[in-house]
This record gives C-alpha cells, sequence and structure tokens, in this order.
C-alpha cells in the first residue's frame, strides 16, 4: 500500500537518481582498469594530410620511448609499414631527384603483367642499337632466343638496359612504355615522376622522389612475379652454347663487397648513375611485420653507404613498432578507385570485460541501480493513481 506519496516528491526521487547516474558514471569510467591488469592500447592517432611529408627535412612523431632515428646522409628518405602503407619517418619525402635503375620498379609493374614468363623471342639488332654508352648490362644478344622470365631476371638481378629495352619492344614501342609508365605512377599516387627513359639511365628532366618510389617498392610486393624476382640472389642467364650466373647487385640480399647481408631481405632494386649517385629501394620482414625504405643519394664517402643507411632505418623502424604515429600514408595522394565501393564505418571496440564473477563493470552498476530506483518510483505513481481512480 503506497500512501502520502506525493507528486512533488516522486520527481524529486527521479532528479536525485538521474544525478546520481550523471555524476557516478564518469567516476567509474575514469577510475580504469582493476589493480593488476594492463591498461587499454592506445587509441591510433589520426592520419595526418598529405602536406605534412611535402615540408622540407625530417618529419616523424615519436612517442616517448621511442627510439632515436639514426643520422643519414642521404639527400632523400622514407621508411614506411608495407602492409597499412603507413609512413613512419620521412626525410625531404617529395623531393625530385634523378632514381637511376630503381625506376625499373615502375617498369616492371607496368610490363610484367603484359608479358608471359614462358613467351619466347628472338633478339633483333634494332632492339639493343639504342642502349645507352655505359649502361649496366646483362649481356642480351641479337639473334639469340631468350624466355621472357630470363630477360626478367637479367633486369633484376643485373640491372641490364639491354633485357630492359628487349622487354619494352615486346610490350609496345620504347616511347610506349615510357607514357605507360608515367600513367601507372599517377594511378598509384606516385605525383614527383616524370619518366625519360624506361632503364632508369640518366635523361634531362627524369626525376622521381623517395616517397614515389617506396610506392612502387610495395606496390611490386604485391606482385607475385616482380616478388619473386626482386628476392633472387643468383640465377643462370642462357648464353651462347651454355648458360652463365649472373648475381643481383643488392647486396644488402647478396653480402658481396663486405656488405653484411640484411635479416630477413626479400629485394627490392639498386641503382647508380653519375647524376643520381647510389639509389636504393629494400623490403625486410621480421615476425611478420614487413617494411620498406627507400634512400637517394647518400652524401657521406663510399658507394656502400646507400646499403648501411638502410640498414639503419630498418632497424630504427622494426624497433619502433607502435612507439610512432604516423606522418602520412603511401596511399594519400593515390586516387580513389571506382572499383571499390567506400569502406563502411565500423564501430570502435570496447575494453575487454574484467574477469570478476559479475561481469558487470562500476559504470553498468550505477546504470542499473538509477533505471531501477526510477522504476520503483513509477510503479508507485501508477498504483497511487490507481487507487485515486477507484476512490
Amino acid at each position: 500500500m503506497v500512501t502520502g506519496f506525493s507528486y512533488r516528491a516522486a520527481v524529486s526521487a527521479c532528479s536525485l537518481c538521474v544525478a546520481g547516474l550523471l555524476v557516478l558514471t564518469p567516476a567509474a569510467a575514469a577510475a580504469g582498469p582493476p589493480a593488476g591488469e594492463p591498461a587499454p592500447p592506445r587509441p591510433p592517432a589520426a592520419m595526418p594530410g598529405p602536406s605534412l611529408l611535402y615540408r622540407s627535412g625530417t618529419q616523424v612523431r615519436p612517442h616517448r620511448d621511442a627510439p632515436e632515428l639514426p643520422g643519414l646522409s642521404a639527400l632523400s628518405w622514407l621508411i614506411a609499414d608495407a602492409s597499412s602503407g603507413e609512413v613512419l619517418a620521412a626525410h625531404d619525402a617529395h623531393r625530385e631527384l634523378p632514381p637511376a635503375s630503381t625506376l625499373k620498379t615502375l617498369f616492371a609493374l607496368t610490363v610484367l603483367p603484359v608479358l608471359p614468363g614462358g613467351l619466347q623471342h628472338t633478339v633483333r639488332y634494332d632492339e639493343l642499337a639504342d642502349v645507352g654508352e655505359g649502361s649496366s648490362l646483362v649481356g642480351v644478344e641479337e639473334g639469340h632466343t631468350y624466355q621472357v622470365a630470363d630477360l626478367w631476371r637479367g633486369v633484376f638481378l643485373s640491372s641490364g638496359n639491354d633485357a630492359v629495352h628487349v622487354l619494352a619492344r615486346l610490350g609496345g614501342g620504347w616511347a610506349a612504355t615510357a607514357a605507360r609508365m608515367q600513367d601507372k605512377a599517377r594511378s598509384l599516387g606516385a605525383l614527383d615522376t616524370h619518366v625519360v627513359s624506361p632503364d632508369g639511365y640518366d635523361a634531362p628532366g627524369q626525376v622521381s622522389s623517395a616517397f614515389d618510389l617506396a610506392v612502387f617498392g610495395r606496390a611490386g610486393l604485391r606482385n607475385p612475379d616482380f616478388a619473386r624476382y626482386c628476392a633472387t640472389a643468383q640465377a643462370d642467364f642462357p648464353g651462347d652454347g651454355s648458360s652463365y650466373p649472373i648475381e643481383n647487385t643488392n647486396r644488402l640480399l647478396t653480402g658481396e663487397d663486405g656488405v653484411t647481408p640484411y635479416p630477413g631481405l626479400i629485394g627490392i632494386k639498386n641503382g647508380y648513375t653519375s647524376n643520381a649517385g647510389n639509389t636504393l629501394v629494400a623490403a625486410a620482414r621480421r615476425d611478420g611485420h614487413t617494411l620498406v625504405v627507400s634512400v637517394l643519394n647518400p652524401q657521406a664517402d663510399g658507394g656502400l653507404t646507400v646499403y648501411e643507411e638502410a640498414r639503419a632505418l630498418l632497424d630504427w623502424g622494426f624497433a619502433a613498432a607502435g612507439e610512432v604515429d604516423p606522418v602520412g600514408s603511401l596511399d594519400g595522394l593515390r586516387p580513389p578507385s571506382r572499383a571499390e565501393p567506400p569502406v563502411a564505418p565500423v564501430a570502435a571496440a570496447g575494453p575487454p570485460a574484467s574477469d570478476d564473477d559479475s561481469g558487470w563493470s562500476p559504470a553498468a552498476v550505477v546504470a542499473g541501480l538509477s533505471g531501477l530506483g526510477a522504476g520503483a518510483v513509477a510503479l508507485a505513481l501508477r498504483a497511487k493513481g490507481g487507487r485515486a481512480a477507484r476512490g
């Protein structure tokens, strides 16, 4: 039986319930995880816009415990997560510089899909006539019949410009291949690259950037043929009467010339010209995590410096996992694909429930008790109203 319960008292009781909910819920939520349990993971940092990587100098967003970046002499460099495309750090990422033979990564991305590896071709004189003086060669000979796969090994291992010229002719011609490479670069969001000579040979106006070359290297790893060729250390190349051995010129892969091979290295391509200096795009995998680096024209003495600076960057990148926020994305300038539907937003997952017997968080207990109090008041009012109506 309910007696003497006024409407004003009911409102006051409900107000107290709501006030208790508003006051106690934040306090309960702020209490943090129970003692002995790890704190919830740090929420992901917002991805900065593409403009950050256009700034001059070094860009990095370290947490308090992040390792210090190594000192590097390269004019431009970048390191990124190959899976997510997140750029971990960079220096003058969009500075336009001659790429040398690292441009062969874009050549392979463009031409590999249109030439079956088993296709056989007999080389003609005109296909080799325009190979630049002083070019690196694998030894392609006029009148000899090669499989396309042999020519690709000549490109990736020996950086053979003779093999590039033959493949470009098979792919539609020298000028047409350069134009298609340009289109491919734009489709990947690589806007700094201007292609003049598909083999990377020095040519007026031919440039790329650390950002673009990392984009090409990352895209190449998604192509099984590209990934296989760029990771090959040694192979046999067909010659007159018999084959002869060729070796990858990427010293981080082979360990030649006193360079210690990098553990987990999976390619990709090195280069050198007198105008470009030493250039390198490389990738390595450790504990299921793949990083890609690009290093352009180190200024320190020695032709092997490019490998040691790439090594230092890879070491830093693996050590800095989870300790830096991204400074950009390799997908940041890529045009949206019309074939891909927009990704629907997904609600963020909350922290895991505690292991206590109740399974209720403090905030949930407060909310439940407040709701029960409000419900009890409502029932009381209803009961009194019924008695008044019957009276």
